[in-house]
């Protein structure tokens, strides 16, 4: 897709526009708690009555709301007065409107984002929206609009991305909700699309054959190539941990949920702790930003954590033999920051938008995108049911409203019982994988049957007394859910962990959130062993030799094994392996299984060849560091990190990394050769012990506020590195006493009625 010289020279215009802003951009102010308070708009807050809000030290709210619809106003307030940076940013790429941020090089961004039409199916889900639903969901967006429309400074962002204050809809509020339901399939055809094309048919068939075999997307599918792939990829719930211990389990005698999502890493983090009580509502959890449930958290009676199902709702046609007749075209304006606008031609088929008209899914066939998510469903409704269920039916009979995107959920009862439920809409496709990844449209039949989360797979009260999702290959089941999962490797150490014959209690838990053992790839290490070249070995080589000869596959950040076994096999892959073939290889999460496939099968002379080849690189390497954690860096980004000269005051400083690709805490990365940033892992942490009703602890891999400079920026960076947590209680007595200032959101002084709308 040709970006035009009008685009080119007005996106020049626009970076030179930054860069001159930049020279007066200063390092944002600290602020310290209290200040950040005192940002807050407290009074004509559109409330009925008082609604108390009481802060931790590290801007931890809990809301004590004496109405329902006022909990969901105060809490659009705690997403906007945190995030409202970010919840912006958020609502423009749901709409397809990047451009009027960067300038016209993002024009046909828009154009790919506006194909795929988040908001397609809205009009039906606000018109299959029960009356509760609606009114809780206006609540919160009246919230968010306290914040944007009344509160004083705002966010960096507003200046350096020219935002000016646009009220929020409940249009806006679940057309971001269905950007976060984008289905994670669409970044591993970003990356294979070009491949796919460039690779011979006959190689190509037999690669996806080897593809499918379960490779969910992994790093390189979230390393965005611009800004569009970046955008979605940080929206995408692409991995994650989450486990339910039964209460014959553990030592206290009471269940356990501990989770871990996995999502691209950056700035501000991808999820917020919050707390809530009020007449129907009594939960702690963690919530995305601009969303008005609890996808991980505890109520009084359950505790829930969930996953990504790795579910495949959307298929790609080949309709490039439909009849031009069949092909209807609109017509929509792009606004474009520093330069004109442009009007552009979106066309759709039968089966669905052209997507391969845009940027992102760009292609020499024409192919058409189906998306269950262009079909109605309720998850603020499901979701909430969720957070108000206090038993495992009610909890079950909840999701089934849940459509986009799937996910794996983990149950915990008060009772003890423990539960594990795949929650979504998905077509009810033959069990046979398809033989490509554009599909024709006589496979469009598929989707007459549309299955919910009552007609997928359910595992309750199992025999081990435990359930644990890795975002691995569902048991049983009909159909198909998908096609990409996580190789076993996590699943299989989270079982082990998990299944001794010893009880569990909240600090074993902990362990297994940051357990970064990866015997899985001692299987791949003695490939390169068995290939190693005859003495005699040079004594920088010894070392390599030695230090993988005792590996245990510790991905600590100390380990050395790790260091030399990541370098080596890297340096070996590429010696060995076409750069379409490696590139598609670590689209999926499956590289290490591929590679040892593509070893085991090689002559041993030619194995032996590429290790030698590449043992005087490693060697070099090894010099130059001396542990896993010095090559394997962790690094926060904000999404205005990326713009020179001011972007800088926006990042946090890296720091060393444990863990790797199919770790339980997992860091993911590519195949590296030298000093990486991970660019994918774990990003929040989340157990609760349903002994205690206090006893829920969290932490976030960055902080709660998304205001650079706030004093809850980075505070909790030492926490997670330190494994330590936050406690979120639920008894009202210990938040009171743990949650020391107080805010208090006020109505009108004549406030007598709900705000109409």
């Amino acid at each position: 897709m040709k970006l035009g010289w009008s685009n080119l020279l007005g996106g020049i215009g626009v970076a030179a526009a930054l860069l001159g802003k930049a020279a007066f951009v200063r390092k944002p102010v600290a602020l310290s708690l209290e200040q950040r308070l005192a940002m807050l708009p407290l009074s004509n807050a559109p409330v009925t009555a008082a609604v108390t809000i009481r802060w931790n030290e590290y801007q931890v709210p809990f809301v004590e709301a004496a109405d329902d619809r006022d909990l969901m106003v105060a809490l659009g307030v705690v997403h906007a007065h945190l995030r409202l940076g970010q919840i912006e940013v958020m609502r423009r790429i749901a709409y397809g409107r990047i451009a009027e941020m960067v300038g016209p090089l993002a024009v046909e961004i828009d154009r790919s984002l506006r194909l795929f039409d988040f908001g397609r199916a809205v009009p039906a889900m606000l018109e299959s929206m029960s009356d509760e639903d609606r009114q809780l969901a206006e609540g919160f967006v009246d919230g968010i609009n306290h914040v944007l429309m009344d509160g004083a400074e705002k966010p960096a962002e507003f200046t350096l991305l020219g935002f000016k204050p646009e009220p929020w809809t409940l249009t806006d509020l679940l057309t971001v909700g269905r950007l976060a339901a984008a289905d994670i399939t669409w970044l591993v055809w970003m990356r294979l699309l070009p491949h796919r094309e460039r690779i011979a048919p006959a190689v190509w068939k037999a690669l996806w054959a080897r593809l499918l075999e379960g490779g969910m997307p992994s790093a390189l599918a979230a390393q965005e190539r611009n800004l569009g792939e970046r955008a979605l990829a940080a929206m995408l719930r692409s991995g994650s941990n989450s486990a339910a211990v039964a209460a014959r389990r553990t030592r206290n005698g009471a269940a356990m949920v501990a989770s871990d999502p996995q999502l691209p890493l950056g700035l501000p983090n991808a999820w917020l702790i919050v707390g809530m009580y009020s007449p129907s509502f009594h939960c702690v959890g963690v919530m995305m930003p601009a969303l008005p449930f609890m996808l991980l958290g505890r109520n009084r009676w359950i505790a829930w954590g969930a996953t990504s199902l790795h579910a495949q709702g959307s298929d790609l046609y080949d309709v490039s033999e439909q009849p031009a007749e069949s092909i209807v075209a609109r017509t929509v304006t792009v606004r474009a920051r520093g330069a004109r606008s442009r009007r552009l031609q979106l066309r759709e088929s039968a089966l669905g938008p052209m997507v391969s008209d845009g940027l992102l899914l760009s292609s020499k066939q024409s192919l058409a995108l189906r998306w269950i998510g262009h079909q109605p469903s309720q998850e603020i409704g499901a979701m909430l049911g969720v957070a108000r269920a206090r038993d495992w039916e009610s909890f079950h009979q909840a999701l089934r409203g849940y459509g986009v995107s799937g996910i794996n959920m983990v149950f915990a009862g008060s009772d003890g019982r423990v539960a594990h439920v795949l929650a979504g809409h998905l077509p009810k496709r033959p069990q046979e994988a398809p033989d490509d990844l554009v599909l024709s449209p006589q496979a469009a039949t598929h989707w007459q049957q549309v299955a919910d989360t009552s007609g997928m797979p359910v595992r309750f009260d199992p025999a081990e007394g435990f359930v644990a999702s890795a975002n691995d290959r569902p048991r049983g089941g009909d159909f198909p859910v998908g096609y990409l999962f996580a190789p076993p490797a996590r699943a299989e150490r989270l079982a082990a962990l998990l299944g001794g014959t010893q009880p569990l209690d909240i600090d074993d838990l902990r362990l297994v959130q940051r357990d970064v053992a990866g015997p899985g790839s001692l299987r791949l290490r003695d490939a390169l062993l068995t290939a190693w070249p005859a003495p005699p070995h040079q004594p920088a080589q010894q070392r390599l030799l030695d230090a993988l000869n005792y590996w245990n596959g510790d991905y600590s950040q100390d380990s050395v094994g790790a260091l030399v076994f990541e370098l080596l096999l890297a340096g070996v892959a590429k010696q060995l392996n076409d750069s379409h073939q490696l590139r598609a290889y670590q689209t999926v999460w499956m590289t290490q299984s591929l590679l040892l496939e593509d070893f085991t099968a090689l002559p041993a002379e030619t194995l032996r060849k590429a290790v030698e080849q590449a043992l005087p690189a490693t060697a070099k390497q090894l010099q130059k560091h001396a542990r896993w954690g010095e090559v394997h860096r962790i690094r926060l980004k904000h999404p205005l990190g990326y713009f020179p000269g001011f972007g800088r005051f926006f990042n946090a400083p890296d720091f060393a990394a444990g863990g790797g690709n199919n770790t339980v805490h997992k860091s993911g990365h590519l195949l590296q050769t030298g000093r990486h940033n991970a660019s994918f892992g774990s990003c929040a942490r989340h157990i609760s012990d349903l002994s205690d009703l206090d006893a829920n602890d969290f932490v976030l891999l960055g902080g709660q506020d998304g205001w650079a400079g706030s004093a809850n920026y980075l505070d909790q960076v030492g926490l997670w590195q330190r494994g330590e947590y936050i406690r979120v209680p639920l008894r009202l007595k210990s938040v009171q006493t743990a949650f020391t200032h107080v805010t208090v959101l006020t109505p009108p002084p004549s406030r007598t009625s709900r705000p109409s709308h």
